[in-house]
């Protein structure tokens, strides 16, 4: 055994090889609104708004696999490496999206994001449904609100929270 005992042998290959490399598929699905759910997000340049953020998240070394959402709040499907930290990946997007926004004068009123977001991880079984889900957000939110939404979906990941800070 040697000096790394047990804890090496952990990282062996069926042929007895150690890994050499990391390899990962990390599947981060983002949530997050406009501040207090404003409805400013407006269909004539989301489009837009989307590839601008794919640039951001390009930037960062990761890939934006789908954008989409409605006039309060957007959905990002994004994969990730083991490098980047959800959190500092998604203050890059909305803090260089937000100001994108507000220089271009896109909305009537100064732009901004909600401060908090959500973030769950997505199996690679799940990428289509999922693919699909963030899609059809108009459909979608014909029956349900962004509030409903994202309860549901904190319940759903088993996600502990305190709806008196969900808001803001």
């Amino acid at each position: 055994m040697g000096k790394h005992g047990p804890l090496l042998r952990s990282f062996r290959t069926e042929r007895g090889n150690v890994m050499s490399h990391t390899y990962s598929k990390l599947l981060l699905h983002y949530v997050f609104s406009t501040k207090e759910r404003r409805l400013l997000i407006d269909d004539a340049w989301c489009t837009r708004l989307y590839s601008y953020m794919s640039g951001i998240v390009r930037e960062q070394g990761a890939h934006l696999v789908r954008a989409g959402g409605i006039a309060d709040h957007v959905h990002l499907l994004i994969e990730a490496k083991p490098t980047h930290a959800p959190a500092d990946l998604i203050r890059l997007v909305k803090a260089g999206s937000s100001k994108w926004i507000n220089d271009e004068r896109l909305t009537p009123h100064d732009f901004a994001w909600q401060i908090g977001y959500g973030v769950f991880s997505v199996s690679r079984s799940q990428l289509d449904a999922v693919t699909a889900y963030i899609d059809n957000q108009a459909e979608h939110h014909r029956r349900q609100t962004f509030q409903e939404e994202l309860l549901a979906m904190l319940e759903r990941h088993g996600i502990e929270y305190d709806e008196r800070f969900l808001w803001d």
